[in-house]
């Protein structure tokens, strides 16, 4: 599974203390909604917005739920 984290995910996780396994767990372990342009994958306290082009998975940013 490749990852390629924009500069907004980049700066999300670094405020959040999220890591690159967790946003992995949470793409393939947690439900996902549609969305306009790609996907949100919710898992436990985090959900990560992304979209697919070919076999990488493009994270737009990241979210701790409280």
């Amino acid at each position: 599974m490749e990852i390629i984290l924009t500069y907004h995910a980049k700066q999300r996780m670094a405020q959040h203390a999220i890591t690159t396994d967790q946003i992995k767990r949470a793409i393939k372990q947690g439900s996902k909604i549609n969305q306009t342009d790609g996907l949100l994958a919710k898992f436990g306290y985090l959900e990560v917005a992304y979209k697919i082009r070919n076999e990488s998975y493009i994270i737009k940013t990241v979210k701790v739920i409280h």
